[in-house]
């Protein structure tokens, strides 16, 4: 049996917390299995092969300051906050044909029932209680490794969990994997008693090291440069949490006051706009060739928009109608 090592991320940094699964997965030694447990301040975790833009209520977000990141595995998005907790393994794959999603949520039901809650691991990656999902898990896998890591919601703000979620799905035609939406519930109302979330997690760390040969692991301050550079490379950019979208087309509608009704249709690709056009009632002469040229190639984000529209006489193509408002439509989910 391998020996596990044990961490603890201090950050609630989502984009340094997918940056050191990648960095254990990547660079620390393979002769023995890895397992921690973390927490992630307000965030939105995207699978790798989702579309963001069809994934989340964009205003939503930007209104709370609800981070959005993409991982490395697959699946759906999920929501993170401080009610939540998450684990991840990492270990050899073994024999492929035998791997699934299972037999890494049984050690987390049999936790829970040591704590006096049933849960059953549930369809292909879920596990939930009563019929609804309090943990969603996903994987990783590359050269005979993987790694799994999961969610926990111990007492996570539900009513943010479905408003920061609640893209409009009719407004987007996507190559991605989408979400399935579930029922979800937390763990904390099941328990018996009152237990707060780092008796919890301390909980779930003696239960499921349980039977194996444990040693603690503190990361170096060479592992979190290493850690933070992977992080500046990838996690914190736009190209890879927006960008690495895969191709889709968008079509939204809105009603501006004193403008009109306005129909807007985009082809998207790795972020950025492939065409657009636009239809409604508004006064002015609408997608102009010049605004198309302007648009077209232009990274689907508000600085980038608002770069590429400076100068340009907005209400000849659409009557008052100013440049943030333009901006904030092409970009709301």
């Amino acid at each position: 049996m391998k020996k596990t090592m044990y961490m603890e991320s201090q950050s609630t940094d989502p984009a340094f917390n997918l940056a050191l699964e990648q960095y254990v997965f990547d660079s620390m030694p393979r002769d023995r299995e890895y397992f921690w447990l973390w927490q992630n301040h307000n965030t939105i975790v995207v699978g790798k092969h989702q579309n963001t833009a069809e994934e989340i209520n964009q205003a939503f977000v930007q209104e709370h300051g609800i981070q959005v990141v993409r991982r490395l595995s697959g699946g759906g998005a999920v929501y993170h906050d401080l009610g939540n907790i998450n684990f991840t393994f990492i270990c050899d794959t073994g024999s492929l044909e035998q791997l699934n999603l299972q037999a890494f949520c049984q050690p987390v039901v049999r936790t829970l029932a040591k704590i006096g809650v049933t849960a059953q691991a549930s369809g292909r990656n879920d596990i939930t209680i009563d019929g609804k999902k309090f943990s969603g898990n996903s994987q990783y896998v590359k050269g005979q490794r993987i790694m799994h890591h999961g969610t926990l919601m111990f007492d996570s703000d539900l009513s943010v969990v479905g408003r920061a979620l609640e893209a409009d799905p009719a407004k987007y035609e996507s190559k991605g994997f989408k979400s399935v939406r579930s029922r979800v519930t937390n763990i904390k109302p099941y328990l018996a008693g009152d237990m707060g979330i780092q008796e919890f997690q301390g909980i779930l760390k003696e239960y499921m090291l349980q039977g194996n040969d444990v040693e603690t692991y503190q990361l170096t301050s060479e592992d979190i440069r290493k850690i933070q550079r992977i992080q500046k490379e990838r996690y914190d950019t736009w190209e890879w949490n927006y960008g690495a979208s895969p191709r889709y087309s968008v079509r939204k509608k809105r009603r501006f006051e004193g403008c009109g009704h306005m129909e807007v249709c985009m082809n998207v690709e790795q972020g950025r706009i492939q065409a657009f056009e636009s239809f409604g009632d508004y006064f002015g002469n609408g997608a102009t060739k010049e605004l198309q040229e302007r648009l077209i190639g232009c990274c689907l984000k508000g600085e980038a928009l608002k770069r590429v529209l400076e100068g340009f006489d907005l209400e000849g193509c659409y009557h008052n109608l100013d440049r943030e408002e333009f901006v904030k439509f092409l970009l709301e989910g």
